[in-house]
């Protein structure tokens, strides 16, 4: 298997798990409120990482830092990726007080056209047909969602705001993903996330043990699988993924979102919505049409 396969199927895997977590943050919100979910998520996330990173390390991580540069650019890493983490998963909680769901998921997921924008600032470049893939998705995804009736409010103004850390997360990650060992940044990512939470939890909201303790399933699938692995997926695979392709292919966290919800919680599956499945998927399939690169002269 090519590294490029490699890095989409992580992203694919991803993406799936990602879906079927929309499913556990549904039943967590009925125990516990936002940022007490996300700290306990986040911090689960990052302690389940703690092991992996040691039995690599006793099998010879060849990313392992090993000098105070290589040290300090890890965790500066780590710190901004973290920090675009909980502004981006804050600013959807925050929208979702203020517009619908299926408003929602479509607005957090124009980071699929704010990719490869953003990209561009970057001087990276982008295959004409995967412009092509983007429309087809944002398309898929507008019907996948169900928003037919829009409007600007201050709900969607907050999860605007999410899509552009999601975007600068994505182009952040693309950059040092190469240069570091990826579970020891998804590690720190966390941990990060996870303490800012922690001051706003403790702030805000009136935790309760209880509550936490009855949200042991939603908050350990979200912790251990949605955090600990899908994460660490998305920065292992964007190592080896152009950044736009990479972001069609976790925008399908929306299509399995639907089919999750289908299977687990007997949701019902619209015309629209199903046409909308298959329009991402052709979107993402676009995508991975092999081109030629031209030679720089």
């Amino acid at each position: 298997m090519s590294k490029r396969m490699m890095g989409n199927t992580m992203l694919l895997l991803g993406a799936m798990i990602w879906g079927a977590a929309f499913v556990a943050q549904s039943v967590g919100m009925e125990y516990v409120e936002p940022f007490t979910f996300q700290a306990c998520r986040c911090l689960l996330g990052s302690l389940v990482l703690l092991p992996v990173i040691a039995v690599l390390d006793r099998r010879g991580n060849e990313k392992k830092p090993v000098s105070p540069a290589d040290r300090k650019f890890l965790l500066l890493s780590g710190l901004g990726c973290g920090v675009l983490l909980f502004a981006a998963c804050s600013l959807q909680q925050l929208g979702l007080l203020y517009t619908t769901a299926g408003k929602s998921g479509f607005i957090t997921s124009l980071y699929i056209i704010l990719v490869p924008i953003a990209g561009l600032m970057f001087h990276r470049k982008v295959r004409p047909w995967v412009w092509g893939s983007v429309a087809l998705a944002v398309v898929g995804l507008y019907l996948l969602c169900g928003s037919k009736e829009f409007s600007i409010g201050k709900g969607e103004l907050l999860t605007l705001g999410c899509a552009v850390a999601f975007t600068f997360h994505i182009l952040l990650i693309d950059r040092v993903s190469p240069q570091v060992d990826g579970v020891r940044l998804s590690c720190i990512q966390f941990f990060v996330c996870g303490v800012i939470s922690l001051v706003f939890m403790v702030c805000l909201e009136e935790p309760h043990w209880d509550a936490i303790l009855q949200c042991w399933l939603p908050i350990g699938y979200a912790g251990i699988l949605s955090s600990g692995v899908a994460y660490t997926f998305q920065i292992i695979g964007q190592a080896h993924t152009e950044p736009t392709v990479a972001s069609l292919l976790m925008s399908l966290e929306s299509v399995f979102a639907v089919i999750f919800g289908w299977l687990l919680l007997h949701q019902a599956l619209s015309g629209p919505e199903l046409l909308g499945c298959a329009l991402v998927f052709s979107g993402v399939i676009l995508a991975q049409l092999p081109g030629k690169t031209k030679k720089n002269a």
